[in-house]
């Protein structure tokens, strides 16, 4: 994706970008991920997934998969020139063209202010226009009422719970599967 000027009105007149990682914004996201001492992040990212450790090398590998020849399997999400988070995806099966996405922002400063959902509505846009997926989803846990609310908000429904599948803190909590087809985002998109 180029740089694009993709504005989110706010009150302190930033800007949001997402766009191809750089080796800086590959460092960046690897100091969030792996060095800063709170990881405020991990509470709401999969807190009950144990992360495996790696190296700075190893994590630029990840960065380098793409999803089709020339489209990334993830952008950095930039505020100005600060990097903040980044929206990625993977395969389920790609035979069937079932894409899983997700989102995370490290930085708390930019939770529950708008950008998650215009992040991830434009990652999503982004995937829709540039490849032949016939459908994408996410998964999360019932704790995560901000991602569910992200993922509704772009037009995902929830197709599946497993009731107490997901253990965090000591308390169980509901494994959460939301998802849309190329025809919905389309149905979804045109709605005024």
């Amino acid at each position: 994706m180029e740089r694009k000027r993709n504005f989110l009105t706010q009150t302190n007149e930033e800007t949001l970008y997402l766009a191809k990682a750089t080796k800086q914004d590959i460092a960046d996201l690897y100091y969030w991920s792996f060095i800063e001492e709170r990881q405020e992040a991990k509470e709401w990212n999969a807190p009950y997934i144990e992360e495996k450790k790696m190296n700075l090398d190893e994590y630029e590998v990840l960065w380098q998969k793409e999803l089709a020849p020339g489209i990334p399997d993830g952008l950095v999400l930039r505020m100005d020139d600060h990097v903040i988070g980044y929206v990625g995806s993977y395969w389920l099966d790609r035979q069937s063209g079932w894409l899983e996405t997700g989102i995370v922002i490290f930085d708390s400063r930019y939770w529950n202010g708008g950008y998650g959902s215009f992040a991830y509505e434009k990652w999503i846009e982004y995937i829709f226009e540039n490849t032949s997926i016939h459908r994408l989803g996410m998964s999360t846990w019932s704790g995560n009422t901000r991602m569910i609310r992200v993922a509704e908000k772009t037009g995902m429904i929830e197709e599946a719970r497993v009731r107490q599948a997901r253990l965090v803190d000591g308390e169980y909590y509901d494994a959460v599967k939301m998802g849309m087809l190329r025809s919905e985002w389309e149905a979804f998109r045109r709605k005024p």
